[in-house]
C-alpha cells in the first residue's frame, strides 16, 4: 500500500463513527431507501421532498455517504446507491450488526480503554446498573432489547435445523439446555421430537421469558422444565440424568477459567454415555472475512459491556479448555455453508 493510501485509510478510521452514524441516520430517516427506489437517481431537493428531511440535512448526509462510497452522484447532481449502500439497506447481517452496535454497544464502547485497564465491563453503566448484561436483558429499552435479541438470534436460528439432526442421531430422551435464553432451543427440539424432554438452566430473567414463550405452546409445555441457575455461583450444580447437555452460543459469555468451571460442573454428575454439545461461531472456522470481522468486533462488546472477561473464541482455544476440563472432542461438526456455526461433540475422557 502506498503511504498516501495508508494515510487515507487511517483518516477513515479516525472518522469512522461519523460514517457509522450517517449510515444509521440514512436508514432511520428513509434517505437511503428513497435514493434506492429512484433507479435514475435523485437530486438533493427531490430526496428532501420524498423524506421530509431538510435540504441541509440531506446534503450533509449524502456528502458523507458519498465519501464513504455508500452513494455516488453524477454530473447532474443525482445520487444513486452503490453496492455498499445496497448491502447496508438490504443485507440482513449488516443491518442486524448495525442496529446492535447503535442501540446496545455505541455508548458503552466509549469505556473500552477503561474496561481493558480495569478488567471489567465499564461500559455496562451506559445501559444499567448490573454486574453483567445478562442480569439486565429483560430491563433494556424496547429498542435495545429488539437489537440485542435480533443479533443473538440471527447468529443461531439458521443453525437449528442442522443441529437438531446431529443431536438426535443418538435419540436422546432428556436434554439439558444450559443457557437457554428465550427458550428457542427448547421449542425447536421438543417440536422436532415428540418424546424428548428438555430442562432449561438460566438466570431468572431469561427463565421468565422462556416460560412465557413455551407456556403458550400446548403440545410442548408439559415436556419442558426450568431451573434457575447462576453458572458463576461456585455452589451451583448441574444434575445428572441427561442424555445430552446442550450449550448454544453460551460459553463465549465466559472467561476461559469460567468455561472450565462450567464444564467441571457438568462433568461432576454426567453419565459416561452422555454427550455434551457446544455450538459456537468460532473465529477460525468462518468462510468469509465479513463474518470473522463481525465476530472479533463482538469480542469487544463482551469486553466493554457484557462482562469484561469473555470473547469470541477460536475452535482450538475451546478444545484446549475442553481437554483441561476432562472431556474429549469426539466429533467437530461443521454446519452447512450458510451457517456460521461449528458444533463440538464431547464425552468424558475414559
Amino acid at each position: 500500500m502506498r503511504a498516501l493510501d495508508a494515510l487515507y485509510e487511517a483518516h477513515k478510521i479516525a472518522f469512522s463513527p461519523f460514517v457509522f452514524e450517517t449510515a444509521y441516520t440514512m436508514l432511520e430517516l428513509g434517505v437511503l431507501e428513497a435514493i434506492n427506489e429512484a433507479k435514475s437517481g435523485l437530486i438533493i431537493e427531490e430526496i428532501a421532498a420524498k423524506t421530509n428531511v431538510s435540504e441541509y440535512g440531506v446534503r450533509v448526509l449524502v456528502e458523507m455517504a458519498e465519501s464513504a462510497e455508500m452513494v455516488k452522484s453524477n454530473e447532474e447532481g443525482k445520487y444513486t446507491v452503490t453496492k455498499i449502500g445496497y448491502f447496508i439497506l438490504r443485507d440482513e447481517m449488516t443491518k442486524v450488526n448495525l442496529y446492535f452496535t447503535h442501540e446496545v454497544c455505541y455508548n458503552g464502547l466509549f469505556y473500552l480503554k477503561d474496561s481493558i485497564v480495569n478488567g471489567k465491563a465499564e461500559g455496562l453503566k451506559a445501559l444499567g446498573n448490573w454486574k453483567t448484561i445478562y442480569e439486565g436483558l429483560s430491563q433494556l429499552t424496547p429498542d435495545q432489547k429488539k437489537a440485542w435479541f435480533d443479533f443473538d438470534h440471527f447468529y443461531s436460528d439458521n443453525s437449528f435445523d442442522d443441529a437438531l439432526k446431529i443431536i438426535f442421531q443418538h435419540q436422546p430422551k432428556q436434554i439439558f439446555d444450559i443457557g437457554g435464553n428465550t427458550g428457542k432451543w427448547c421449542i425447536a427440539s421438543t417440536k422436532y421430537n415428540p418424546d424428548v424432554r428438555v430442562k432449561m438452566f438460566d438466570l431468572p430473567g431469561q427463565i421468565n421469558v422462556a416460560k412465557e414463550n413455551i407456556g403458550a405452546i400446548a403440545e410442548i409445555k408439559d415436556r419442558v422444565e426450568f431451573q434457575v441457575t447462576d453458572m458463576l455461583d461456585p455452589n451451583s450444580e448441574i444434575p445428572g440424568g441427561a442424555d445430552v447437555y446442550w450449550m448454544s452460543q453460551f460459553l463465549d459469555c465466559f472467561s476461559e477459567q469460567e468455561i472450565e468451571a462450567i464444564l467441571l460442573k457438568i462433568k461432576k454428575n454426567i453419565s459416561p454415555e452422555a454427550r455434551v454439545y457446544i455450538m459456537e461461531t468460532f473465529i477460525d472456522n468462518q468462510r468469509f472475512p465479513a463474518a470473522t470481522h463481525s465476530l472479533v468486533a463482538t469480542s469487544l462488546y463482551f469486553t466493554a459491556l457484557a462482562n469484561g472477561n469473555s470473547k469470541m473464541y477460536s475452535s482450538s482455544a475451546m478444545k484446549y479448555i475442553v481437554d483441561k476440563a476432562g472431556f474429549e472432542c469426539v466429533t467437530e461438526h461443521h454446519l452447512h455453508e450458510d451457517s456460521f456455526h461449528t458444533i463440538l461433540e464431547l464425552r468424558v475422557k475414559k
